[in-house]
This record gives structure tokens, sequence and C-alpha cells, in this order.
């Protein structure tokens, strides 16, 4: 029996004094707020039957794990698909948007913005994450599944079940940080029509967000 729910939560606040686009690399973890927004994520979903938990390999996001896993008693399975898209931007501090346009050495980076030129590809990223999804939810025996990951990755789910075009403004994401994107599997579809759709989108932690610094996402 397949999982009722698949719920992809985005990490908390990321410890990043200097506004580093982190990206993939290792050792970002999560400021002390960030650990309070990934606790309130869990308690939000406090009673249900949860059956499984898979995180990304990236430390923030493991730690955005800890919580559920402590909550519901559940081993946090690491799944590589989850992970943060690569980007040319990773390490640099430049605000991602038009003010690009004012440093040359971008602009072979953002030629394409459709595919986009910067980094992997936003349909390599909706096809692996849900490839992950038809797996965990496949592998859940029923229960709901949550799933932590970055904020494109999750985005690219929504859009792509909404039948939305991939591209789009990265600064206009909704997908706060420690919020909660809910799908659940359609079980008879068109060819080529999405198989999930989505059924809810929470920000459990809306109270810390006024005192977080979200960068870091590309």
């Amino acid at each position: 029996m397949a999982a009722s729910l698949i719920h992809l939560v985005r990490h908390g606040e990321v410890f990043n004094p200097d506004g580093v686009l982190y990206g993939r690399i290792p050792g970002f973890h999560l400021s002390e707020l960030g650990a309070s927004m990934a606790a309130a994520a869990a308690d939000h979903l406090a009673g249900r039957p949860l059956a499984a938990l898979y995180s990304s390999p990236l430390q923030r996001a493991q730690e955005s794990a800890a919580p559920w896993a402590s909550a519901f008693g559940l081993e946090i399975r690491t799944e590589d698909r989850l992970i943060e898209p690569t980007n040319k931007f990773e390490g640099g501090t430049l605000e991602f948007g038009p003010s690009l346009l004012r440093h040359p050495h971008t602009w072979p980076w953002i030629v394409n913005p459709f595919k986009p030129s910067w980094g992997e590809p936003f349909a390599s990223v909706a096809a692996r994450m849900i490839a992950a999804i038809d797996d965990a939810s496949a592998g859940a025996d029923g229960g709901e599944v949550v799933m932590v990951s970055h904020q494109m990755p999750i985005v690219m789910v929504q859009r792509a079940v909404a039948g939305k075009k991939l591209w789009h403004d990265p600064r206009q994401r909704r997908c706060t940080l420690s919020s909660i994107t809910s799908f659940e599997r359609i079980d008879q579809v068109a060819p080529g029509s999405p198989r999930y759709r989505e059924v809810d989108y929470q920000e459990p932690a809306t109270a810390l967000l006024a005192r977080a610094v979200d960068t870091g996402a590309v």
C-alpha cells in the first residue's frame, strides 16, 4: 500500500553570517533559530501516522530531520535525490537577481534562465525529486512520509504537479524555512499527466520567520 501523503519539508535557518550562497558546500549547519524552526515543523504534525522519514544528505537537512526522528521514533533515511541542485554561484555572496547584470563575469551563467544555464536543469531536479517521492511512497506500506529537502527542489515538485512551467523567478518562491508542502498520489491519470497533487501548504515556523535570514538558495 502506497503512502497516503508525502510531506516535503524545507530545512530551518542556516548559520550563515557571511551570506554565502552555500549550495552543496559542506559544513553549513542550522542556527539556534533554525533548530527551533525544525522542531516547530515536527510538532506541527504531532499525532500523524508517519511511516518513514527521508532527508537530503546535506547537514542542514539532516539536522532538520532530527526532531522528526525523535518525535516519531523514525530512522533518518538519507536520500541523495533530495539534495540541493548544483549551481555556479555556490560559494559567492552575490545577490541573485537583476543586479547580476552589473557583474560581467556572471553573464555566461545567466544566458538561459529557462534551463537554467547556471546549474542543474529544472527538469532534472523535478525528475529526480518525483522519482524519490515515487520510491518513498511505494515503500511506505501506508501511512505518511516526511522528506526533508531544500527550497528549489521542493518548488520544482510544486510546479511540476500543478502543470506549471518549471522556470520561475527564484525571489517569488512559495517555500519558507521549515515549511511543509503536502502531496497525495493520484492513482489513475492520463499518460503524461502529473501523478501527484498538492493538498496542503503550511508554515509552522511563521512566528520565527521575522527573525530569520534566508540566504544561500539559488
